[in-house]
């Protein structure tokens, strides 16, 4: 145990890449490449099927498993987590579209954020601006609550919006829980950061809740379905 030579040449990670391509390798076998080294006792084919085994089988952990976590697993140091969480950070933006698109859906929302915010195990809220063709001009986070909510004033929400006299957002966060459906909480912010808008000229196109693989729009572009 703990030493890779004794697998068939053919069956090494490395080899099975350079001759069979990436398609060929399981996930605990890509893993394995990015962790490089083992110990004494586990190779590193082993520490990431550990990995893996955490993680029910799936690589997502990835991006949203913190640095300590990772380094409770023998044979992951601080380098090896920093080198791992940067893998879970990369894919994170592989999967996030560019920012200068048109957005002409909550669906275009959605994709936008889904990759990023379905698998956080805090409630994150981010900002889009927008021009008056709808595209987007910058996006930013806003804050980082816990699993349950978030807390935020309706200032630090349109200042930016306010200094870069920004026509129009959009309010997108997420719900831990997997379940997109909006509280009575959300609503009644999303509310609030509306007319407070309206005051400063600033329209707020919609307000997105992010689930897992699933979304729900709060404000709905044509009427507004869940204000009476």
């Amino acid at each position: 145990m703990g030493k890779l030579k004794n697998i068939p040449y053919f069956e090494r990670p490395y080899e099975k890449l350079l001759m069979y391509g990436e398609n060929s390798l399981s996930n605990s076998e890509l893993l394995s490449i990015i962790i490089k080294t083992g110990t004494k006792q586990k190779s590193a084919l082993e520490i990431a099927q550990i990995l893996i085994n955490l993680n029910e089988n799936s690589l997502k952990f990835l991006q949203t498993i913190s640095i300590k976590e990772l380094k409770k697993v023998e044979g992951i140091g601080n380098i090896k987590a920093l080198e791992l969480k940067a893998i879970g950070e990369i894919a994170k933006r592989i999967n996030t579209p560019l920012k200068n698109n048109q957005v002409k859906s909550q669906y275009d929302i959605a994709q936008l954020f889904m990759a990023e915010l379905r698998n956080e195990k805090n409630e994150i809220l981010k900002i889009v601006l927008l021009n008056h063709q709808n595209i987007i001009k910058k996006i930013l986070t806003l804050a980082v609550g816990n699993e349950n909510n978030i807390s935020i004033n309706i200032k630090s929400i349109l200042s930016e919006p306010v200094k870069m006299q920004i026509p129009k957002i959009i309010l997108v966060h997420n719900h831990p829980s997997g379940n997109p459906m909006p509280s009575n909480i959300d609503i009644e912010f999303t509310k609030k950061v509306k007319s407070a808008g309206q005051l400063l000229d600033i329209q707020l196109l919609d307000h997105i809740i992010i689930g897992d693989g699933t979304y729900e729009s709060i404000l709905d572009f044509k009427n507004e379905r869940y204000f009476k």
